[in-house]
């Protein structure tokens, strides 16, 4: 039986079973004044009272949160135990991180046992230096904006100008979700997710959000968001828009300018995907744009995705994404497949993507499979993409496919438009190993040729 019903008083009265229950308690509403000591004192009667509660914050007010729980100093307002709804009504929630003695911490905690529901609320200013929901692990900070180990129901709202930072592992620098959440209808901006040490191995993933439950993302913008690492070699950057680890539907949502940035490392995709099989991310509708991966002296890998796990993108724009590597490896300007990634690609566009490595190696400026990867590919236009590496090497402009280590990478394209793609070499398809089979592809008008090297892609010519 639920604990949270009282179980019935069973008489016998005539000769029949009589269930009499105990009233449900009613949902609360409580106006909250334009006051912190207000909303702290909401939300803990609300984790008190039996049954769900709902918090109207004031029109438009901000409020500025100056100092953390304390009892739970990593964040500014009381844990949410219960089930909330918070009705902003345009409201501000902000730390503020403009007056230096404010410490750092981020705005909200969802705990395993709480359920949010937020709506029409702006969220800025936190700044996570720890991981709640993973306590007992020192080095590591989640959720800048908030943190979510219960369930969130995210709607009509703003994270923005969230950080968060860490000396071993950070993520999620507006959302982190390892709970069971949903975000629609929101914007999710200029967050950050920054590591901060001098070991190689660091990393920073999701400076928008960053996903390790079950998550739905629609009608949102996850924009001009920032992931990156110190110096140390061989430290990630990757997901600047959103990282995913668990299973995750996005749809009709924007990706756009959002930047990974890792000298000496490894810069990855504005979306990026390692979940465990047999989870997968499905990606349909919207847009992913003019994001880029910068690694000066490392490996930029995949401007708008970087997949490694198994993946679906369907109707999706995919342009003006940029995988840039100055004396690195440059890989991927719209999408790159990792050894263990498996992706659906169907009806969608992928133009005026670039990969630049000056003094590197360059390849894939539109689609990228070069370790052993599954890409299955159809019905898409591949468009005006261009691979370039000033004294270095530049290889297909369209697509470049490699089997890997073991051969093993395939792929399968089906009635794609492949043309006005430029590189050194290879300006449509450059393939070095692996298997690749052509089904009524258009392949025509690359620079300086459609196909390389010469008979390695059978029914391609020119």
């Amino acid at each position: 039986m639920s604990r949270r019903h009282v179980p019935a008083v069973i008489g016998l009265v005539a000769g029949a079973l009589v269930a009499v229950p105990v009233p449900a308690a009613h949902a609360a509403s409580v106006q909250v004044r334009c006051s912190v000591p207000d909303l702290v004192a909401a939300i803990n009667e609300a984790n008190a009272s039996p049954g769900p509660d709902t918090l109207r914050l004031a029109d438009r007010c901000t409020y500025t949160l100056t100092a953390p729980d304390p009892e739970n100093p990593g964040n500014g307002l009381p844990v949410i135990t219960s089930e909330i709804a918070i009705e902003g009504h345009g409201a501000t929630i902000r730390r503020d991180g403009h007056a230096g003695k404010v410490p750092r911490f981020r705005i909200l905690f969802v705990s395993d046992t709480g359920n949010l529901t937020l709506t029409r609320t702006t969220i800025s200013g936190g700044f996570a230096t720890d991981c709640p929901a993973f306590p007992g692990f020192p080095g590591l900070a989640c959720g800048g904006g908030i943190s979510n180990a219960g369930t969130m129901k995210v709607t009509r709202s703003r994270f923005t100008g969230n950080t968060s930072r860490a000396d071993v592992y950070a993520q999620g620098g507006g959302i982190d979700n390892p709970g069971t959440g949903s975000v629609s209808e929101t914007e999710v901006s200029g967050n950050r997710v920054i590591y901060s040490g001098s070991e190689a191995g660091g990393v920073a993933a999701g400076a928008g959000i960053a996903n390790d439950g079950p998550l739905k993302v629609t009608h949102s913008r996850l924009t001009g968001n920032t992931a990156s690492v110190t110096k140390a070699k061989e430290s990630f950057a990757f997901g600047a828009g959103i990282i995913s680890f668990a299973e995750t539907t996005i749809k009709n949502t924007t990706v756009s300018g959002n930047r990974s940035f890792a000298p000496n490392g490894f810069a990855r995709g504005a979306v990026a995907n390692g979940i465990p099989e047999p989870g997968r991310m499905r990606v349909t509708g919207g847009a992913i744009t003019h994001n880029t991966s910068d690694a000066p002296h490392g490996f930029a890998q995949g401007g708008a995705i970087a997949n490694n796990a198994l993946m679906t993108v369907t109707k999706v724009e995919i342009s003006g994404n940029r995988a840039v590597a100055r004396d690195g490896n440059a890989r991927g300007g719209g999408v790159r497949l990792g050894p263990f990634g498996t992706l659906d690609l169907t009806d969608s566009r992928i133009t005026g993507n670039t990969a630049d490595a000056p003094n590197g190696t360059a390849q894939g400026g539109g689609l990228d499979n070069p370790d052993g990867g599954t890409l299955r590919a159809r019905r898409n236009k591949v468009l005006r993409n261009t691979v370039t590496a000033k004294d270095g090497t530049a290889q297909g402009g369209g697509l470049y496919a490699a089997g890997g280590s073991a051969g093993s990478g395939t792929t399968t394209l089906e009635e794609n438009t492949i043309t006005h793609n430029r590189a050194g070499d290879g300006g449509g398809i450059f393939k070095a190993s692996g298997t690749l089979t052509l089904n009524g592809d258009v392949v025509r008008d690359n620079r300086p040729n459609n196909c390389s090297p010469a008979g390695a892609v059978p029914g391609c010519t020119g």
